[in-house]
């Protein structure tokens, strides 16, 4: 007896996975992007190997895509690709796939997976048909922890949209929001993204913030190096190179946008705290709009709830101690404030607010700064170039201590190449928009209302049809082109084919494109050039072993993770490395 009811229940599960399992293969019309089937459990399998594998995951996928679309002989979905990395076997529908998009089946909703940058430009222009700025309050909501007063003021009534897609009014295609009052144009996001990028745009107001926050970071490299000169005995420094520099971007960013009494400087724990914080943003999306206290936040929150609630705490008192703020903090700081103020935020909420804005002006730089400076110093000829870029000023020697922020803008093109494959090869973000209604994309595809579409950055950064057969080996030649190699450079040169301009994604694209990438490129580049500048640096373990002089490695990257900013190398295979200054007394002195 208990044999047959055994073997029922198996029959049973077995007869429900086949349903689910064909259903999850079907597609709302002949044209829509194909199905991916979720490997192992029908709908939840991309789900939980994204959870589990990170960014890794969905860029290994969407390779092996790419190759079988290209006509990868013998290739799987479980099979192997150029990259050593392992990914869950996948099982693919007999319908040929097409380059650069497919359908994941997830609970409640699909993804459009875009791997190919042409099509990645047609999501770009389509623009009123797909956007981002829906799924904001959500998201925002678990980040932050806002309260659901302050989501409805993010949300605003002339951005709602509908739980399910229903028949638009003017003819036969389903929507999720109504024409006649879904509107991006104003409200709190809208005057909130005017006053960003109006601040951040090219012109006098960006050159003087670049230079207050460069000179922030040079401060910070200047008080470091004095306090190395007078220590005694006069030891060169081993430190954790990626700890190093995000500490001095953590305090100089706290420094330049809130003042000398910042919360970071009035409680040195709030740095580590903001770290936590950054690195559990995954668990926040899960968890992060609990009340503090409950069970659930404390359970699967954990330390970066914590952190994140120890952070709006420190906001807090920072609100209600400069009240005004008319010299506490930078005008971008009181400009934000004022427009929270004016929709009828609260202090608190804005405290809360206050933490994204922190985030975007700390991670990425400090990150960034340490691949870039890193492979600098790795490269012993190619930082010589570099060295030489930045001392020369319209084809002169400079012998005095400035840094110049418009001459490393301007004239310094194998520092900018280095840059920008440093972010090709540490960006595998993904640009997401929500669907709002049903829309063909490029002519060819179906997009179903409803539904997520998501460039995938890594996929077409790790593209060798794009890049190269050496797509994974970090060569800065692919960004300098050979009409602007300086005359002395002694840079190999590269056979350049022309790329599809959406190729790189490191700033996203279309309307999502980051406002601040031309103040992020500014202050990177510069605060490199000063780290640089300053020091040479050795591996501390080969000199512990009698070994000077030796370059540091550069690690692999952590694609293990949520891929919400620039990867960072796992924690235990940062490098050590032994700090030189170059020059005793030396002071920089950062002009526009």
């Amino acid at each position: 007896m208990a044999f047959s009811d055994l073997t029922a229940v198996l029959i049973g599960l077995g007869t429900l996975y086949f349903i689910l399992y064909r259903l999850q293969l079907r597609q709302s019309r002949p044209d829509e992007p194909p199905v991916i089937p979720a490997p192992g459990l029908p709908f939840l399998g991309h789900v939980l190997c994204m959870a589990l594998q990170g960014g890794r995951y969905m860029q290994q996928l969407g390779l092996r895509l790419q190759h079988m679309a290209q006509g990868g002989a013998g290739t799987t979905l479980g099979g192997p690709t150029h990259s050593s990395s392992s990914s869950t076997p996948v099982k693919t529908q007999s319908t040929a796939i097409p380059a650069g998009i497919v359908t994941l089946p997830v609970p409640g909703s699909r993804i459009y997976l875009v791997t190919d940058p042409s099509l990645a430009a047609a999501v770009q222009r389509a623009s009123r048909a797909m956007s981002f700025t829906p799924l904001v309050p959500d998201v925002t909501r678990r980040v932050l922890g806002l309260d659901e007063k302050t989501v409805g003021i993010v949300r605003g009534e002339n951005l709602a949209v509908a739980s399910s897609p229903k028949p638009h009014p003017s003819g036969q295609a389903m929507s999720i929001v109504d024409d006649q009052k879904y509107d991006e144009s104003y409200g709190f996001l809208a005057d909130m993204h005017d006053m960003v990028y109006n601040y951040l745009g090219p012109g006098e107001t960006l050159t003087n913030f670049v230079k207050d926050a460069v000179g922030e970071l040079v401060e910070q490299v200047n008080l470091y190096a004095a306090g190395v000169e007078a220590a005694e005995p006069a030891t060169p420094p081993v430190v954790d190179l990626l700890v190093w520099m995000k500490h001095f971007v953590t305090l100089g960013t706290a420094q330049f946008l809130y003042g000398p009494r910042n919360p970071l400087a009035v409680q040195p724990d709030l740095e580590p705290a903001f770290w936590d914080f950054v690195h559990g943003l995954g668990r926040l999306l899960l968890v992060g709009d609990r009340q503090p206290g409950t069970l659930m936040a404390s359970l699967l929150g954990g330390r970066p709830f914590a952190a994140r609630e120890q952070l709006v705490d420190g906001f807090t008192a920072y609100l209600a101690a400069n009240e005004h703020l008319s010299s506490a903090s930078s005008e971008f700081v009181r400009r934000r404030v004022a427009i929270a103020d004016r929709y009828g935020w609260t202090r608190a909420s804005t405290a809360r607010s206050e933490l994204s804005f922190l985030f975007a002006g700390i991670i990425n730089t400090a990150v960034t700064s340490f691949w870039v400076v890193l492979r600098l110093f790795s490269d012993p000829d190619l930082l010589q170039i570099v060295r030489e870029e930045i001392g020369q000023r319209n084809g002169e020697n400079v012998k005095d201590d400035t840094l110049s922020v418009e001459h490393i803008r301007a004239g310094c093109p194998t520092l900018h190449a280095v840059y920008q494959e440093c972010l090709r090869l540490g960006s595998n973000n993904m640009s997401t928009r929500l669907v709002l209604s049903d829309t063909m994309l490029a002519d060819r595809y179906f997009l179903r209302a409803g539904s997520v579409v998501q460039i995938a950055a890594g996929v077409i950064h790790a593209d060798p049809s794009l890049w190269g057969a050496d797509v994974d080996t970090f060569d800065p030649t692919r960004f300098l082109p050979k009409t602007n190699k300086t005359e002395n450079s002694e840079m190999p040169e590269r056979s350049t084919t022309k790329r599809h301009p959406a190729a790189f994604r490191a700033f996203g694209g279309g309307k999502t494109l980051c406002p601040g990438r031309h103040f992020a490129t500014a202050e990177i580049l510069s605060f490199a050039a000063a780290v640089v500048l300053m020091f040479d640096a050795e591996d501390a373990v080969a000199s512990a072993k009698d070994q000077p002089n030796v370059p540091p490695k550069v690690p692999p990257r952590n694609d293990r993770v949520l891929p919400i900013h620039i990867l960072e190398p796992a924690a235990k295979d940062v490098p050590l490395v032994r700090l030189k200054l170059r020059q005793p007394g030396r002071t920089l002195r950062v002009v526009p």
